[in-house]
């Protein structure tokens, strides 16, 4: 095997990801490289659970807190970025540790993978179609386009609806012929976190009131006078809508953790189907002992230390 292959700890949120990427990093003379669309933004800490630099360890991190609240999260852009970021760790003889759960930017990070164009005005009209058409008719309209994407995108996600929707117009192809089968960049151990649903769904719940109780209006409120409500992608982000929303006292705290708790779970649904797909993937169980002696057992074996 090479000697520095990239490794990466993939799966579904609160499974403990950061903690095994840094204990990985120090192990191995790496750097972690986050690959969680929301840990991009500037000053959205307790709500993304994102690491302190004081629990680094001492471990270089990358990618982390480079957006305002007001930019819009783009996977080419951070395609480039994390190329880059990879190619300085290798170049110093490190391992990059690639860390998230946000599936296509763990793909646009690792394979070879083109992504589509993107035209500001074609998007700013289909939204505006969604807005008037809803989001169930849009899906529709999705679905008689590009059915394999319908499948994959559920009819609530405007956002990704309205993307893929961009995607045929732009190139006249459907957006799902665009994901080519995975072929790796450079050598590459992923390594997956998993846990029983029963209990993924507790961790969750006591992550999000931890989240409150660590201050995450405080935090929401911070960023209001630097535009979060205008920011497209992050006034929306998990946690942060519902705050914003108790707030304006739209929702009770109450209401505001337990719609929080549902989306979360929904996304660790969505994030065991996308990367459960992927056959590359050595799965782990999150509490394992020794775990991560096994991983790097797995890591050492090229992933197939199975």
């Amino acid at each position: 095997m090479p000697p520095t292959p990239l490794v990466a700890v993939v799966g579904p949120t609160a499974t403990g990801k950061s903690d095994l990427g840094i204990a990985l990093a120090l192990d191995l003379d790496g750097e972690v490289v986050n690959a969680d669309a929301m840990q991009l933004y500037r000053g959205m800490d307790v709500g993304t659970a994102k690491q302190a630099p004081d629990a680094w360890r001492g471990v270089p991190h990358h990618l982390l807190d480079v957006l305002d609240v007001t930019d819009e999260a783009s996977v080419a852009a951070y395609q480039r970025d994390v190329r880059a970021v990879v190619d300085g760790i290798v170049s110093r003889g490190r391992v990059p540790v690639l860390v998230g759960g946000s599936g296509l930017y763990v793909r646009a990070a690792l394979d070879r993978l083109q992504i589509p164009p993107t035209d500001p005005a074609i998007r700013s009209r289909l939204e505006a179609e969604a807005e008037g058409a809803g989001a169930q008719r849009m899906h529709e309209r999705l679905a008689r386009v590009d059915p394999v994407s319908a499948r994959r995108i559920l009819p609530g996600n405007v956002r990704r609806v309205v993307r893929a929707l961009e995607v045929v117009e732009l190139t006249g192809r459907p957006f799902s012929a665009t994901l080519p089968e995975p072929a790796y960049l450079r050598p590459t151990v992923q390594l997956g976190l998993r846990a029983p649903r029963p209990e993924l769904d507790q961790r969750i719940e006591r992550r999000v009131r931890r989240m409150w109780e660590d201050g995450l209006l405080d935090e929401v409120a911070r960023l209001v006078p630097h535009g979060l409500r205008s920011g497209r992608t992050a006034s929306r982000a998990v946690g942060y809508a519902q705050a914003l929303a108790e707030l304006d006292g739209v929702l009770d705290r109450d209401a505001a953790q337990q719609e929080t708790a549902r989306l979360t779970r929904r996304l660790a649904r969505r994030q065991e189907s996308w990367f459960g797909r992927d056959d590359r993937v050595v799965w782990l169980d999150y509490d394992e002992p020794g775990l991560l002696a096994r991983a790097l057992n797995v890591v050492r074996a090229g992933g197939d230390g199975r």
